[in-house]
């Protein structure tokens, strides 16, 4: 299903935001477009939106199950424009978004799909959901120049750390039940990354609601969805997989010279299985078992 705009998707396909979760997948290039979409059908989203130029081709099998959209995702502020447009019309939904070469993992998820996971968290009275950007890379950047190889992925397996987030409008102090989340490539290559993009957490599952906001820096309006949990015990978290920062370290003029390799001492080949998160301590179950 292909739609021309946001704004025709939802005055034209209203039923592709009334039963959610519906995953919504930003095309930055033409970089694991397929296996991205796919990764996240597989998970169990009832509902798969693809903002994508309109010059990619999809395969026919995704292009008669997904919602294809054009948009350009280069233009400024092209990530909170296009969620806060579907918010609202999707109110009452549960809704999750990420880049292509993009993968969400979250507890057991060989076994069980995001509406099991979702239901759980509903019934913690939960409405956002945290998740660490965890920076996947090719550990041979000669046979793979865009750092991006599903075969060949590995990942920092420690060097993450969190820092307690200031409350600007209350004399700088810290935010209850809210961190900075820090690791991956964009501590590694700082140099390279500005100060305000080296966060690596993000709250990519969230409850739609009239009125709520997706701010630049993945963050929200409600500081509630901000928490990484609820007052009396730990929650579920997840991770997202993600070539990006490594595409866009080799991408970029003023440090794809200067990296030779992303491999350190602490790289880990990638397993793609949800167990490696949870024994590295890259997400965590909370009372979820």
């Amino acid at each position: 299903m292909h739609h021309s705009s946001l704004d025709e998707l939802i005055k034209d396909a209203p039923e592709a935001l009334a039963k959610g979760p519906v995953a919504v997948i930003m095309v930055e290039d033409d970089v694991e477009i397929d296996t991205s979409l796919r990764h996240h059908q597989q998970a169990g989203f009832k509902t798969i939106i693809a903002l994508m130029p309109p010059e990619f081709d999809l395969p026919r099998d995704l292009s008669e199950t997904i919602h294809r959209v054009d948009y350009d995702m280069s233009v400024e502020m092209a990530m909170e424009t296009a969620i806060n447009a579907l918010i609202d019309p999707a109110a009452g939904q549960w809704m999750y978004y990420c880049y292509n070469a993009e993968y969400l993992f979250y507890p057991f998820c060989e076994t069980r799909n995001v509406v099991e996971m979702l239901a759980f968290h509903t019934e913690e009275r939960r409405s956002a959901l945290l998740a660490y950007v965890i920076d996947l890379y090719s550990d041979d950047l000669g046979e793979h120049p865009n750092a991006v190889s599903l075969d060949r992925a590995h990942l920092d397996k420690s060097g993450y750390y969190a820092l307690a987030r200031k409350d600007d409008a209350n004399g700088n102090s810290p935010k209850e039940r809210q961190l900075d989340f820090f690791g991956g490539l964009r501590w590694r290559y700082e140099e390279h990354v500005p100060a305000t993009r080296r966060k690596i957490d993000r709250i990519p599952l969230f409850r739609a609601k009239k009125g709520l906001r997706l701010r630049w820096d993945h963050t929200f309006n409600d500081e509630e969805y901000n928490t990484y949990a609820c007052p009396w015990h730990h929650n579920i978290t997840a991770a997202i997989c993600s070539f990006r920062t490594a595409k866009a370290l080799k991408s970029n003029p003023g440090s794809t010279f200067q990296i030779d390799s992303f491999k350190w001492h602490n790289s880990a080949a990638f397993e793609w299985h949800s167990r490696q998160l949870l024994d590295l301590g890259l997400m965590e179950p909370g009372q979820w078992f």
